[in-house]
């Protein structure tokens, strides 16, 4: 043991701890927030995501655009292995995008967008539909209902997002225009203009805490940094902290940024408990969480690998 591998060890202890506790009065369990960057669903950790939230594993997930629309995309056509080297010039001729090793065809995108245009407008037609009658509080789009919605027209097993559809888990992107689906969102304007199809991110950000404040216990498994982490984070503080959390990036601390924060950051914003168990795991998440996950939610489970 030693070095990473003991935080994996402990990151191993704090999640089985995560998963067994139960409220002595209620018998309710922890509620756990799942918090991951786009390039993980880009990379083949989409499928270990995926489990977790097939088989109800988790409370609630946080995820950039990228990562709600990478899930969608590979449920229309495939992304291939690349190299780190290949020249962006050479790719850009050719119609090719390059996220790290990975590669993604400009058609793809195009499948998406002809994929999801006609769900837009759909979307459209039942929020103004839903304002006809003054006597009842018209319906709003939210992120978490757009993502919903999208992972119930898929209508695919392969997706993370179809399995959050079917299993009533709530997914929060409070920047879900920063993306192609943003993209789609925006050309979408002119399509229906002048009526715009409007997202309510205020009804989320109340989602989210409220998810938080209620839990008889918080924990955070979070992957990656920034947005999704912070989203997370801040949501626990409305609860009055955490009380475990498990963090795992390369990022170091140096130049102050959200994801090179350690867990005991956190505790001085309020956001995880004191006395919480938490540790920062320093590893590439496609490396290291397949293995912590077969060491616990999976352990034992022979549909882990299906």
């Amino acid at each position: 043991m030693g070095f990473q591998a003991s935080a994996m060890g402990d990151a191993v202890q704090i999640i089985n701890d995560m998963r067994t506790w139960r409220d002595p009065e209620t018998g309710e369990k922890t509620a756990i927030f799942l918090g991951y960057t786009s390039n993980l669903i880009s990379s083949g950790l989409r499928e270990t995501l995926r489990y977790l939230v097939q088989h109800k594993h988790v409370s609630a997930i946080v995820t950039t655009a990228g990562g709600i629309e990478k899930d969608f995309i590979k449920c229309l056509a495939p992304t291939y292995l690349g190299s780190f080297a290949t020249p962006g010039l050479s790719l850009r001729a050719k119609g090719l995008n390059r996220i790290g090793n990975l590669i993604v065809p400009n058609s793809n995108y195009c499948a998406f967008e002809d994929c999801v245009m006609p769900i837009l407008d759909t979307m459209l037609e039942e929020r103004e539909a839903s304002g006809v009658s003054t006597m009842e509080t018209p319906f709003h789009w939210t992120p978490s209902k757009i993502i919903r919605r999208l992972g119930k027209e898929i209508n695919n097993e392969n997706s993370v997002y179809y399995w959050a559809y079917k299993n009533d888990i709530p997914v929060f992107c409070p920047a879900l225009t920063d993306g192609s689906l943003g993209d789609m969102m925006y050309f979408h304007t002119f399509k229906s203009s002048p009526r715009q199809l409007r997202a309510d991110i205020v009804e989320d950000v109340r989602k989210i805490n409220t998810i938080a404040v209620r839990a008889k216990q918080a924990g955070m498994i979070i992957l990656g940094g920034g947005l999704v982490k912070h989203h997370i984070a801040n949501a626990c503080l409305m609860r009055n902290s955490a009380e475990s959390a498990v963090y795992i990036n390369t990022a170091q601390e140096f130049d102050g940024n959200d994801a090179g924060a350690r867990p005991d950051e956190a505790v001085s914003w309020g956001k995880i408990k004191p006395d919480a168990n938490s540790v920062k795991v320093y590893a590439e998440a496609t490396v290291t969480f397949p293995i912590i996950i077969a060491a616990t939610f999976a352990r034992g489970d022979k549909r882990w690998g299906n």
